[in-house]
Order: C-alpha cells, then structure tokens, then sequence
C-alpha cells in the first residue's frame, strides 16, 4: 500500500492543531454571517429605493466587491490600517471586516433580487389597503423575502466558509496554515506528508460545508 502520509496526522498534537485551525476559520465566517445577514437585509431593502443616491453609492459598493478580490481586501484592511491609520489589529479582527464587507454585498444583493421578484400588484394592493410604506415591507413583502432568501444565504455561509482559506496569507493560524506548519516539520521523516495533510483538510471542510448544503436542498425542496 502506498506511503500516504496520513500517520502524521496522529503524530503529537497535529489532530488536535488541525481541529483548533479549522475552529478558527468556522469562527471567522460564522461572525462575519452573523453580521453580514441582517446588513445585507437592510442594504438589499435600500437597494430597491427609487432614491438616485442610493442607487449610486450601492452601485459603486457592489462594483468594489466583484471587481477586487478578497486577498486584495485583505491586504488593504491588515496591512493598510496599520501603516497608513497607525491602528493595530489582529490577522482575525481583519478578516472578519472585510468578510463582513463582502458578505454584506452579496445579501444585500440577493435581497434585491428577491424582492424585485415579488409582483408589482403585491405592493399595490397593500398600498390600497391603507398600509403606509415601511407597513408594506414589514408586514408582505420582508416575509416573502426573507421565505425566498434562506437557501440562498445558507449557501453564501458555505462559500464564506471556504474563502476563508484566504486568511493564512495575513498570518491568521488556520486550518491551511497549520497543514502548512505540520508538512514543514515533518519534510525529512514523512515526504509524503502533504498527501496525507491536505486529503485531511479536504475530509475537515466537506464535513463543515455538506450539512449546511444538505440543508439548503431540504429548504428549497419543502418551500418550492
């Protein structure tokens, strides 16, 4: 049977590092959710505003975040604020805000699409009820959107997840740099360590992301 390298994993505390990693790239991108949910809600619902301003400054927002590349962001927010502002904050702290900044758009985008996807005659015969406008959003259309929304922002919570692999490169101690630290240790005594290390990983990520996949199919497939 071939040499896999898979021993390493057992060797020491190397499970329990590799544990302790990928605990802290769950908690980088569970935060950052938690944050980005109820942002992207509000910014989605201003979004639909017919207001030119707001349509402007979100515009450009949204175009920031397709455009540039979390790495980029990374490198900007980390290295940028304590250079440039003299304002020192962790590899973690950073990664969080700008996964908050990211994530925030990509709700608040998906928020906009939901709700421009509700009929036009939904608002109209709220409105011709009495209801006043943010009566309207609370009570008919918010509901709808939110129905509509939670697949999909379960399936952003796996993407954040598996981005978060972006952070080792501003010396947040994760679940790849640990792989990383592990394989360099052991680089004479297991040459096949990175095998091994990285399927391990691989294991590690698919069963923090196929529950939370498992879940979406189950809500798409009960309130299609």
């Amino acid at each position: 049977m071939p040499d896999m390298g898979l021993e390493v994993i057992f060797k020491g505390s190397n499970l329990i590092r590799l544990l302790e990693g990928l605990w802290i790239a769950l908690r980088i991108s569970l935060i950052s959710v938690g944050i980005s949910i109820p942002l992207g809600l509000i910014v989605g619902t201003l979004m639909t505003f017919k207001n030119k301003l707001l349509k402007g400054v979100f515009k450009i927002y949204l175009d920031i975040i397709r455009v540039m590349p979390q790495l980029v962001l990374l490198f900007i927010v980390y290295f940028g604020t304590s250079r440039t502002l003299g304002i020192n904050i962790s590899g973690e702290i950073a990664s969080i805000i700008v996964f908050v900044f990211w994530g925030t758009a990509e709700m608040g985008d998906l928020v906009r699409g939901a709700m421009i996807s509700i009929p036009k005659h939904q608002y109209e015969s709220a409105e011709s009820l009495g209801l006043t406008k943010p009566q309207v959003y609370y009570y008919i259309i918010i509901p709808q959107t939110v129905r509509r929304l939670i697949p999909l922002s379960i399936n952003l919570i796996t993407r954040m997840i598996k981005t978060t692999s972006l952070v080792l490169m501003i010396g947040v101690v994760e679940v790849l740099k640990v792989a990383g630290q592990i394989i360099e240790a052991n680089r004479d005594t297991s040459p096949n360590a990175a095998f091994g290390i990285y399927l391990f990983v691989f294991v590690l990520y698919f069963l923090a992301c196929w529950p939370i996949s498992l879940l979406s199919r189950y809500l798409e497939k009960r309130w299609r």
